[in-house]
Protein backbone atom coordinates (compact mmCIF):
# COMPACT_ATOMS: atom_id res chain seq x y z
CA UNK A 1 0.00 0.00 0.00
CA UNK A 2 2.83 2.68 0.53
CA UNK A 3 4.59 1.82 -2.27
CA UNK A 4 1.35 2.20 -4.33
CA UNK A 5 0.87 5.60 -2.24
CA UNK A 6 4.16 6.62 -3.07
CA UNK A 7 4.37 5.74 -7.28
CA UNK A 8 0.86 7.83 -7.08
CA UNK A 9 2.36 11.03 -5.70
CA UNK A 10 5.10 10.47 -7.87
CA UNK A 11 2.84 10.24 -11.03
CA UNK A 12 1.06 13.46 -9.92
CA UNK A 13 4.22 15.41 -10.12
CA UNK A 14 4.84 13.49 -13.94
CA UNK A 15 1.14 13.85 -15.31
CA UNK A 16 2.15 17.17 -17.78
CA UNK A 17 5.59 15.83 -18.55
CA UNK A 18 4.28 12.14 -19.39
CA UNK A 19 1.87 13.87 -21.63
CA UNK A 20 4.74 15.77 -23.33
CA UNK A 21 6.73 12.80 -23.79
CA UNK A 22 3.88 11.27 -25.82
CA UNK A 23 3.61 13.96 -27.61
CA UNK A 24 6.75 14.24 -28.22
CA UNK A 25 7.90 11.00 -29.66
CA UNK A 26 4.87 10.67 -32.34
CA UNK A 27 6.18 14.57 -33.53
CA UNK A 28 9.96 14.00 -33.36
CA UNK A 29 12.15 16.30 -35.73
CA UNK A 30 12.72 13.33 -37.93
CA UNK A 31 8.70 13.13 -38.29
CA UNK A 32 8.87 16.23 -39.38
CA UNK A 33 11.32 16.08 -42.18
CA UNK A 34 9.33 12.79 -42.72
CA UNK A 35 5.79 14.25 -43.04
CA UNK A 36 6.91 17.70 -44.73
CA UNK A 37 9.10 15.46 -47.76
CA UNK A 38 5.95 13.57 -48.07
CA UNK A 39 3.70 16.59 -48.99
CA UNK A 40 6.85 17.82 -51.42
CA UNK A 41 6.82 14.48 -53.13
CA UNK A 42 3.29 13.27 -53.90
CA UNK A 43 0.88 15.51 -51.70
CA UNK A 44 -0.28 13.25 -49.30
CA UNK A 45 -1.23 14.05 -45.84
CA UNK A 46 0.04 11.23 -43.44
CA UNK A 47 -2.28 12.58 -40.86
CA UNK A 48 -3.06 9.19 -40.62
CA UNK A 49 -0.39 8.00 -38.48
CA UNK A 50 -1.91 9.83 -35.92
CA UNK A 51 -4.60 7.59 -35.66
CA UNK A 52 -2.39 5.06 -33.95
CA UNK A 53 -2.42 7.00 -30.46
CA UNK A 54 -6.20 7.08 -30.70
CA UNK A 55 -5.99 3.66 -31.38
CA UNK A 56 -3.54 2.74 -28.50
CA UNK A 57 -5.94 4.56 -25.94
CA UNK A 58 -8.97 2.57 -26.72
CA UNK A 59 -8.27 -0.94 -27.28
CA UNK A 60 -4.20 -1.68 -25.31
CA UNK A 61 -3.97 1.17 -23.01
CA UNK A 62 -6.10 -0.42 -20.61
CA UNK A 63 -5.03 -4.17 -20.45
CA UNK A 64 -1.45 -3.39 -20.89
CA UNK A 65 -1.46 -1.17 -17.93
CA UNK A 66 -3.85 -2.89 -15.56
CA UNK A 67 -1.69 -6.32 -15.82
CA UNK A 68 1.62 -3.77 -14.93
CA UNK A 69 3.59 -5.28 -17.45
CA UNK A 70 6.94 -3.33 -17.66
CA UNK A 71 7.83 -3.79 -21.59
CA UNK A 72 5.70 -4.71 -24.91
CA UNK A 73 6.82 -8.24 -24.53
CA UNK A 74 5.56 -9.09 -21.22
CA UNK A 75 2.54 -10.62 -21.99
CA UNK A 76 4.30 -13.14 -24.83
CA UNK A 77 6.99 -14.13 -22.53
CA UNK A 78 3.84 -15.28 -20.17
CA UNK A 79 2.08 -17.00 -22.19
CA UNK A 80 4.10 -18.61 -25.07
CA UNK A 81 7.40 -18.95 -22.66
CA UNK A 82 11.40 -17.21 -23.61
CA UNK A 83 12.21 -19.15 -26.47
CA UNK A 84 8.86 -18.29 -28.82
CA UNK A 85 9.54 -14.62 -27.58
CA UNK A 86 12.90 -14.22 -28.37
CA UNK A 87 11.96 -15.56 -32.28
CA UNK A 88 8.87 -12.19 -32.02
CA UNK A 89 11.91 -9.93 -30.50
CA UNK A 90 13.21 -10.09 -34.41
CA UNK A 91 11.05 -8.00 -36.34
CA UNK A 92 10.98 -5.45 -33.23
CA UNK A 93 14.40 -5.29 -33.13
CA UNK A 94 14.47 -4.54 -37.07
CA UNK A 95 12.13 -2.20 -37.14
CA UNK A 96 13.99 -0.12 -34.34
CA UNK A 97 16.68 -0.40 -36.41
CA UNK A 98 15.36 1.13 -39.09
CA UNK A 99 13.49 4.17 -37.03
CA UNK A 100 17.31 4.99 -36.02
CA UNK A 101 18.33 4.82 -39.62
CA UNK A 102 15.55 7.19 -40.09
CA UNK A 103 16.79 9.45 -37.41
CA UNK A 104 20.02 9.34 -38.33
CA UNK A 105 19.26 10.17 -41.89
CA UNK A 106 17.24 13.19 -40.58
CA UNK A 107 20.36 14.25 -38.97
CA UNK A 108 22.71 13.80 -41.12
CA UNK A 109 20.83 15.47 -44.25
CA UNK A 110 20.34 18.69 -41.34
CA UNK A 111 24.03 19.02 -40.95
CA UNK A 112 24.64 18.45 -44.60
CA UNK A 113 22.63 21.72 -45.18
CA UNK A 114 23.81 23.74 -42.34
CA UNK A 115 27.63 22.62 -41.69
CA UNK A 116 27.74 22.10 -45.89
CA UNK A 117 29.15 18.80 -44.98
CA UNK A 118 28.79 15.07 -46.96
CA UNK A 119 26.29 13.50 -46.06
CA UNK A 120 28.65 10.66 -44.82
CA UNK A 121 30.41 12.70 -42.39
CA UNK A 122 27.12 14.39 -40.70
CA UNK A 123 25.95 10.87 -40.67
CA UNK A 124 28.92 9.74 -38.72
CA UNK A 125 29.00 12.93 -36.67
CA UNK A 126 25.56 12.44 -35.69
CA UNK A 127 25.75 9.10 -34.43
CA UNK A 128 28.78 9.55 -32.04
CA UNK A 129 27.42 12.42 -30.85
CA UNK A 130 23.36 10.35 -30.07
CA UNK A 131 25.83 7.37 -28.79
CA UNK A 132 27.29 9.41 -26.20
CA UNK A 133 24.62 11.64 -25.37
CA UNK A 134 22.13 8.26 -24.88
CA UNK A 135 25.41 6.45 -22.63
CA UNK A 136 25.36 9.49 -20.71
CA UNK A 137 21.70 10.24 -20.09
CA UNK A 138 20.01 7.15 -20.11
CA UNK A 139 16.30 6.87 -19.24
CA UNK A 140 16.99 10.83 -17.57
CA UNK A 141 17.80 11.96 -21.45
CA UNK A 142 13.79 10.58 -22.91
CA UNK A 143 11.95 11.48 -20.00
CA UNK A 144 12.98 15.08 -19.97
CA UNK A 145 14.11 16.21 -23.53
CA UNK A 146 11.38 14.54 -24.92
CA UNK A 147 9.05 17.37 -23.45
CA UNK A 148 11.42 19.85 -23.82
CA UNK A 149 11.72 18.55 -27.83
CA UNK A 150 8.22 19.19 -28.13
CA UNK A 151 8.35 22.57 -26.71
CA UNK A 152 10.96 23.68 -28.44
CA UNK A 153 9.85 22.44 -32.38
CA UNK A 154 6.42 23.96 -31.33
CA UNK A 155 7.64 27.64 -30.64
CA UNK A 156 10.54 27.22 -33.49
CA UNK A 157 8.28 26.15 -36.30
CA UNK A 158 5.52 28.21 -35.86
CA UNK A 159 7.73 31.50 -35.86
CA UNK A 160 9.38 29.96 -39.41
CA UNK A 161 5.88 29.64 -41.01
CA UNK A 162 4.88 33.50 -41.33
CA UNK A 163 8.42 33.84 -43.19
CA UNK A 164 8.28 30.96 -45.51
CA UNK A 165 4.47 32.09 -46.47
CA UNK A 166 5.23 35.82 -47.26
CA UNK A 167 8.72 35.27 -49.02
CA UNK A 168 8.53 36.54 -52.47
CA UNK A 169 10.04 33.53 -54.13
CA UNK A 170 6.45 31.66 -53.50
CA UNK A 171 3.16 31.64 -54.97
CA UNK A 172 0.03 31.56 -53.08
CA UNK A 173 -0.22 28.00 -51.54
CA UNK A 174 -4.26 27.92 -52.01
CA UNK A 175 -3.75 28.92 -55.72
CA UNK A 176 -0.69 25.87 -56.21
CA UNK A 177 -3.22 23.52 -54.46
CA UNK A 178 -4.55 22.38 -57.63
CA UNK A 179 -3.22 24.22 -60.40
CA UNK A 180 0.42 23.47 -61.49
CA UNK A 181 2.50 26.96 -61.19
CA UNK A 182 6.44 26.04 -60.06
CA UNK A 183 6.01 22.30 -60.24
CA UNK A 184 3.24 19.88 -59.68
CA UNK A 185 -0.21 20.56 -56.92
CA UNK A 186 0.95 20.19 -53.94
CA UNK A 187 -2.84 18.70 -52.90
CA UNK A 188 -2.55 15.60 -55.36
CA UNK A 189 -4.88 13.23 -57.05
CA UNK A 190 -6.12 9.78 -55.82
CA UNK A 191 -6.16 8.20 -59.25
CA UNK A 192 -8.61 4.88 -59.29
CA UNK A 193 -5.53 2.65 -60.08
CA UNK A 194 -3.87 3.77 -56.63
CA UNK A 195 -7.01 3.20 -54.42
CA UNK A 196 -5.23 -0.49 -53.53
CA UNK A 197 -1.96 1.40 -52.53
CA UNK A 198 -3.37 4.20 -50.57
CA UNK A 199 -6.05 1.85 -48.34
CA UNK A 200 -2.52 0.27 -48.03
CA UNK A 201 -0.41 2.83 -46.63
CA UNK A 202 -3.45 4.33 -44.65
CA UNK A 203 -3.61 0.94 -42.35
CA UNK A 204 0.08 0.75 -42.10
CA UNK A 205 0.41 3.85 -40.52
CA UNK A 206 -2.24 3.90 -38.89
CA UNK A 207 -1.75 0.64 -37.28
CA UNK A 208 1.53 -0.09 -37.29
CA UNK A 209 3.16 1.45 -34.47
CA UNK A 210 0.62 0.06 -32.03
CA UNK A 211 3.17 -2.93 -31.66
CA UNK A 212 6.16 -0.61 -31.07
CA UNK A 213 7.66 -1.15 -27.67
CA UNK A 214 8.63 2.66 -27.56
CA UNK A 215 4.93 3.80 -27.55
CA UNK A 216 4.28 1.09 -25.25
CA UNK A 217 7.51 2.52 -22.96
CA UNK A 218 5.05 5.22 -22.37
CA UNK A 219 1.92 3.83 -21.42
CA UNK A 220 3.31 1.71 -18.74
CA UNK A 221 5.02 4.05 -17.32
CA UNK A 222 1.92 5.82 -16.50
CA UNK A 223 0.66 4.99 -12.78
CA UNK A 224 -3.09 4.13 -13.64
CA UNK A 225 -4.94 2.93 -16.92
CA UNK A 226 -6.72 6.12 -17.10
CA UNK A 227 -3.57 7.97 -17.24
CA UNK A 228 -2.28 5.99 -19.94
CA UNK A 229 -5.09 6.27 -22.13
CA UNK A 230 -5.73 10.10 -21.89
CA UNK A 231 -2.02 10.24 -22.12
CA UNK A 232 -2.56 8.52 -25.72
CA UNK A 233 -5.68 10.54 -26.58
CA UNK A 234 -3.43 14.50 -25.17
CA UNK A 235 -1.00 12.94 -27.40
CA UNK A 236 -3.18 12.74 -30.78
CA UNK A 237 -5.09 15.81 -30.58
CA UNK A 238 -1.64 17.36 -30.10
CA UNK A 239 -0.43 15.60 -32.75
CA UNK A 240 -2.96 17.33 -35.25
CA UNK A 241 -2.33 20.69 -34.23
CA UNK A 242 1.73 20.22 -34.44
CA UNK A 243 1.29 18.48 -37.75
CA UNK A 244 -0.01 21.89 -39.13
CA UNK A 245 3.56 23.56 -39.52
CA UNK A 246 4.46 20.00 -41.55
CA UNK A 247 1.52 20.67 -43.70
CA UNK A 248 2.36 24.61 -44.57
CA UNK A 249 6.22 24.14 -45.28
CA UNK A 250 5.76 21.58 -47.37
CA UNK A 251 3.14 23.26 -49.48
CA UNK A 252 5.39 25.98 -49.80
CA UNK A 253 8.13 24.36 -51.15
CA UNK A 254 5.83 22.80 -53.54
CA UNK A 255 5.18 26.48 -54.79
CA UNK A 256 9.01 27.61 -54.81
CA UNK A 257 10.24 29.05 -57.69
CA UNK A 258 13.69 27.42 -56.98
CA UNK A 259 15.59 28.60 -60.10
CA UNK A 260 14.94 31.91 -58.39
CA UNK A 261 16.52 31.41 -54.83
CA UNK A 262 19.71 30.79 -53.80
CA UNK A 263 19.14 27.28 -54.31
CA UNK A 264 18.75 26.94 -57.40
CA UNK A 265 18.00 24.86 -60.68
CA UNK A 266 16.42 22.35 -60.24
CA UNK A 267 14.69 22.42 -57.72
CA UNK A 268 14.79 19.55 -54.70
CA UNK A 269 12.60 17.10 -55.78
CA UNK A 270 13.97 16.67 -59.51
CA UNK A 271 17.48 16.67 -57.52
CA UNK A 272 16.29 13.90 -55.22
CA UNK A 273 16.68 15.75 -51.84
CA UNK A 274 13.10 15.75 -51.32
CA UNK A 275 14.27 14.21 -48.05
CA UNK A 276 16.05 17.38 -46.75
CA UNK A 277 13.50 19.60 -47.70
CA UNK A 278 12.38 21.32 -44.71
CA UNK A 279 16.53 22.62 -43.52
CA UNK A 280 16.60 23.45 -47.31
CA UNK A 281 13.61 25.43 -47.10
CA UNK A 282 14.59 27.28 -44.10
CA UNK A 283 18.04 28.00 -45.16
CA UNK A 284 17.29 29.65 -48.84
CA UNK A 285 13.73 30.89 -47.58
CA UNK A 286 13.92 33.15 -44.40
CA UNK A 287 16.15 35.09 -43.31
CA UNK A 288 19.75 33.66 -42.02
CA UNK A 289 18.55 34.13 -37.84
CA UNK A 290 15.05 32.75 -38.16
CA UNK A 291 16.39 29.56 -40.26
CA UNK A 292 18.99 29.30 -37.51
CA UNK A 293 16.11 29.13 -35.37
CA UNK A 294 14.13 26.74 -37.15
CA UNK A 295 17.22 24.19 -38.33
CA UNK A 296 18.80 24.40 -34.88
CA UNK A 297 15.39 23.13 -33.05
CA UNK A 298 15.05 20.62 -35.70
CA UNK A 299 18.08 19.21 -35.30
CA UNK A 300 17.74 19.46 -31.65
CA UNK A 301 14.48 17.45 -31.88
CA UNK A 302 15.66 14.67 -33.96
CA UNK A 303 18.60 14.33 -31.23
CA UNK A 304 16.02 13.71 -28.33
CA UNK A 305 14.37 11.25 -30.57
CA UNK A 306 17.65 8.90 -31.00
CA UNK A 307 18.07 8.18 -27.57
CA UNK A 308 14.34 6.31 -27.33
CA UNK A 309 14.99 4.16 -30.01
CA UNK A 310 18.53 3.24 -29.00
CA UNK A 311 17.39 2.55 -25.23
CA UNK A 312 14.24 0.87 -26.80
CA UNK A 313 16.25 -1.58 -29.22
CA UNK A 314 18.88 -2.11 -25.73
CA UNK A 315 16.08 -2.75 -23.39
CA UNK A 316 14.14 -5.25 -25.51
CA UNK A 317 17.77 -7.19 -26.11
CA UNK A 318 19.27 -7.18 -22.92
CA UNK A 319 15.85 -7.84 -20.67
CA UNK A 320 14.25 -10.56 -23.04
CA UNK A 321 17.77 -12.23 -24.79
CA UNK A 322 20.76 -11.70 -22.65
CA UNK A 323 19.06 -11.92 -19.25
CA UNK A 324 16.56 -14.65 -20.23
CA UNK A 325 18.56 -16.78 -22.27
CA UNK A 326 22.19 -15.99 -22.68
CA UNK A 327 22.99 -15.41 -18.79
CA UNK A 328 20.12 -15.78 -16.43
CA UNK A 329 22.21 -14.65 -13.43
CA UNK A 330 23.56 -11.30 -14.65
CA UNK A 331 23.95 -9.01 -12.08
CA UNK A 332 22.34 -5.61 -12.88
CA UNK A 333 25.83 -4.25 -13.37
CA UNK A 334 26.37 -6.67 -16.04
CA UNK A 335 23.44 -5.96 -17.36
CA UNK A 336 24.16 -2.02 -17.39
CA UNK A 337 27.37 -2.84 -19.51
CA UNK A 338 25.07 -4.82 -21.93
CA UNK A 339 23.19 -1.77 -22.50
CA UNK A 340 25.79 0.70 -22.95
CA UNK A 341 27.19 -2.02 -25.45
CA UNK A 342 23.70 -2.81 -27.24
CA UNK A 343 22.89 0.75 -27.42
CA UNK A 344 26.67 1.16 -29.39
CA UNK A 345 26.32 -1.95 -31.68
CA UNK A 346 22.82 -0.68 -32.74
CA UNK A 347 23.25 2.68 -33.39
CA UNK A 348 26.19 1.94 -35.36
CA UNK A 349 23.98 -0.16 -37.21
CA UNK A 350 21.51 2.20 -37.92
CA UNK A 351 24.38 4.45 -38.67
CA UNK A 352 25.58 1.77 -41.68
CA UNK A 353 21.71 1.31 -43.07
CA UNK A 354 21.39 5.25 -43.28
CA UNK A 355 24.63 5.31 -45.18
CA UNK A 356 22.55 2.79 -48.04
CA UNK A 357 20.38 5.81 -48.53
CA UNK A 358 19.13 9.16 -46.66
CA UNK A 359 15.89 9.44 -48.11
CA UNK A 360 14.05 9.31 -44.01
CA UNK A 361 10.47 8.17 -45.86
CA UNK A 362 12.08 5.03 -46.77
CA UNK A 363 13.39 4.00 -43.25
CA UNK A 364 10.57 5.37 -41.60
CA UNK A 365 7.76 3.02 -44.10
CA UNK A 366 10.05 0.26 -43.77
CA UNK A 367 10.34 0.33 -39.64
CA UNK A 368 6.66 0.78 -39.77
CA UNK A 369 5.89 -2.28 -42.54
CA UNK A 370 8.13 -4.60 -40.22
CA UNK A 371 5.25 -4.29 -37.05
CA UNK A 372 2.89 -4.20 -39.36
CA UNK A 373 2.86 -7.44 -40.79
CA UNK A 374 5.23 -9.47 -38.23
CA UNK A 375 4.25 -8.28 -34.76
CA UNK A 376 1.02 -6.76 -34.83
CA UNK A 377 -1.33 -9.94 -35.21
CA UNK A 378 0.42 -11.50 -32.71
CA UNK A 379 0.38 -8.50 -30.44
CA UNK A 380 -3.91 -8.38 -30.81
CA UNK A 381 -4.15 -12.36 -30.40
CA UNK A 382 -1.35 -12.20 -27.41
CA UNK A 383 -4.04 -9.80 -25.84
CA UNK A 384 -7.41 -10.68 -26.77
CA UNK A 385 -7.51 -13.83 -28.62
CA UNK A 386 -7.01 -16.62 -25.36
CA UNK A 387 -6.84 -19.86 -27.81
CA UNK A 388 -3.44 -18.70 -29.31
CA UNK A 389 -0.62 -20.49 -28.01
CA UNK A 390 2.79 -20.91 -29.53
CA UNK A 391 2.27 -23.26 -32.74
CA UNK A 392 -0.20 -20.73 -34.11
CA UNK A 393 2.44 -18.17 -32.99
CA UNK A 394 4.78 -19.71 -35.50
CA UNK A 395 2.75 -20.89 -38.06
CA UNK A 396 1.53 -17.19 -38.77
CA UNK A 397 4.84 -15.35 -38.36
CA UNK A 398 6.33 -17.73 -41.22
CA UNK A 399 3.27 -17.36 -43.01
CA UNK A 400 3.55 -13.05 -42.97
CA UNK A 401 7.42 -13.58 -43.51
CA UNK A 402 7.23 -15.56 -46.44
CA UNK A 403 4.01 -13.88 -47.98
CA UNK A 404 6.03 -10.18 -47.47
CA UNK A 405 9.11 -11.36 -48.82
CA UNK A 406 7.45 -12.86 -51.88
CA UNK A 407 5.26 -9.65 -52.18
CA UNK A 408 8.60 -7.67 -53.25
CA UNK A 409 9.57 -3.97 -51.86
CA UNK A 410 9.98 -1.11 -54.17
CA UNK A 411 12.20 0.88 -51.38
CA UNK A 412 14.91 -1.23 -51.57
CA UNK A 413 14.54 -2.33 -55.52
CA UNK A 414 13.68 -6.14 -54.48
CA UNK A 415 11.71 -7.56 -56.98
CA UNK A 416 8.43 -9.27 -56.61
CA UNK A 417 7.70 -12.84 -56.78
CA UNK A 418 3.89 -12.88 -57.11
CA UNK A 419 2.63 -10.27 -59.22
CA UNK A 420 -1.05 -9.09 -57.42
CA UNK A 421 -3.66 -7.32 -59.45
CA UNK A 422 -2.30 -4.05 -60.48
CA UNK A 423 0.89 -4.45 -60.18
CA UNK A 424 3.11 -2.27 -62.31
CA UNK A 425 6.59 -1.74 -63.93
CA UNK A 426 7.55 1.95 -62.48
CA UNK A 427 10.98 3.15 -63.69
CA UNK A 428 12.19 0.21 -63.72
CA UNK A 429 10.71 -0.90 -60.13
CA UNK A 430 7.66 -3.32 -59.76
CA UNK A 431 4.96 -1.59 -57.21
CA UNK A 432 2.57 -3.50 -55.95
CA UNK A 433 -1.05 -1.72 -56.00
CA UNK A 434 -2.85 -4.23 -54.08
CA UNK A 435 -2.67 -3.70 -50.45
CA UNK A 436 0.17 -7.06 -50.21
CA UNK A 437 0.99 -5.92 -46.64
CA UNK A 438 -2.32 -5.99 -45.35
CA UNK A 439 -3.14 -8.90 -46.69
CA UNK A 440 0.09 -10.34 -44.70
CA UNK A 441 -1.34 -9.12 -41.54
CA UNK A 442 -4.73 -10.46 -42.19
CA UNK A 443 -3.37 -13.91 -43.34
CA UNK A 444 -1.04 -14.12 -40.14
CA UNK A 445 -3.62 -13.11 -38.20
CA UNK A 446 -5.84 -15.79 -39.58
CA UNK A 447 -2.79 -18.05 -39.31
CA UNK A 448 -2.51 -17.74 -35.54
CA UNK A 449 -5.88 -18.31 -34.49
CA UNK A 450 -6.94 -21.67 -36.91
CA UNK A 451 -3.39 -23.21 -36.03
CA UNK A 452 -3.83 -22.52 -32.17
CA UNK A 453 -7.61 -23.39 -32.42
CA UNK A 454 -6.69 -26.85 -34.37
CA UNK A 455 -3.60 -27.46 -31.83
CA UNK A 456 -4.96 -26.97 -28.83
CA UNK A 457 -8.48 -29.50 -30.19
CA UNK A 458 -5.87 -32.34 -31.24
CA UNK A 459 -3.76 -31.74 -27.45
CA UNK A 460 -7.13 -31.60 -25.50
CA UNK A 461 -9.06 -34.30 -27.42
CA UNK A 462 -6.01 -36.85 -26.76
CA UNK A 463 -5.93 -36.98 -30.42
CA UNK A 464 -2.02 -36.08 -30.48
CA UNK A 465 0.54 -37.84 -27.80
CA UNK A 466 1.27 -35.61 -24.99
CA UNK A 467 5.04 -36.05 -25.74
CA UNK A 468 4.45 -34.72 -29.57
CA UNK A 469 3.55 -31.24 -27.73
CA UNK A 470 6.91 -30.02 -27.54
CA UNK A 471 6.11 -26.26 -27.19
CA UNK A 472 4.02 -26.89 -24.37
CA UNK A 473 1.00 -25.31 -25.16
CA UNK A 474 -1.60 -26.64 -21.94
CA UNK A 475 1.88 -25.66 -19.88
CA UNK A 476 1.80 -21.90 -21.61
CA UNK A 477 -1.89 -21.23 -21.51
CA UNK A 478 -2.66 -17.48 -20.59
CA UNK A 479 -2.03 -16.57 -16.88
CA UNK A 480 -4.73 -15.40 -14.52
CA UNK A 481 -4.46 -11.96 -13.86
CA UNK A 482 -3.50 -12.59 -9.77
CA UNK A 483 -0.21 -14.62 -11.69
CA UNK A 484 0.56 -11.46 -14.06
CA UNK A 485 0.05 -9.04 -11.16
CA UNK A 486 2.21 -11.37 -8.75
CA UNK A 487 4.74 -11.31 -11.17
CA UNK A 488 4.77 -7.60 -12.00
CA UNK A 489 4.35 -6.14 -8.23
CA UNK A 490 7.40 -8.97 -6.63
CA UNK A 491 10.26 -9.70 -9.63
CA UNK A 492 9.83 -6.85 -11.75
CA UNK A 493 10.49 -3.17 -10.98
CA UNK A 494 7.15 -1.36 -11.31
CA UNK A 495 6.28 -0.03 -14.40
CA UNK A 496 6.02 3.71 -13.44
CA UNK A 497 9.26 3.75 -12.11
CA UNK A 498 11.13 3.02 -15.99
CA UNK A 499 11.48 6.65 -16.76
CA UNK A 500 12.78 7.78 -13.48
CA UNK A 501 15.99 5.43 -13.84
CA UNK A 502 18.81 7.74 -14.66
CA UNK A 503 21.23 4.73 -15.32
CA UNK A 504 21.92 3.02 -18.34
Amino acid sequence: MQERQKRSQRSESRQTEQYGEGRAKSRTGGGQNREISQRLENGRVKGWSRARAETAGIFFAKPMRDKEYVTMMDPFKLKYGNTLTCTLLIPALIADVFWIACIMASLGGTMNVILDLSTSYSICISAAVAIIYTLLGGMFSVAYTDVIQMVIIFISLWVCVPFLMLNPLSADIMLTAFNGTFQAPWVGMLEPEDVGLWTDDFLVLSLGGLAYQALHQRILSAASSKEAQVTCFVAAGFSSIMGIPSVLIGAVAASTHWNMTSYGSPSPYDRGEAGKILPIALQHLTPNYISIIGIGAVAAAVMSSMDSGLLSAASLFTNNIYKTLIRKQASDRELQWVIKISVTVVGLVGMGLAFLGNNVLTFWMLSTDVIYTMILPQFICVLFCPISNGYGVLGGYSAAGVLRLLSGEPLLHFPPAIHFPGCRLIDGVYVQHFPCRTLAMLVSLCFIILISYVTSLLFEKGLLPKRWDILQVRTHSAPSRAVEKSNADNNQPAASDQLLDTTC
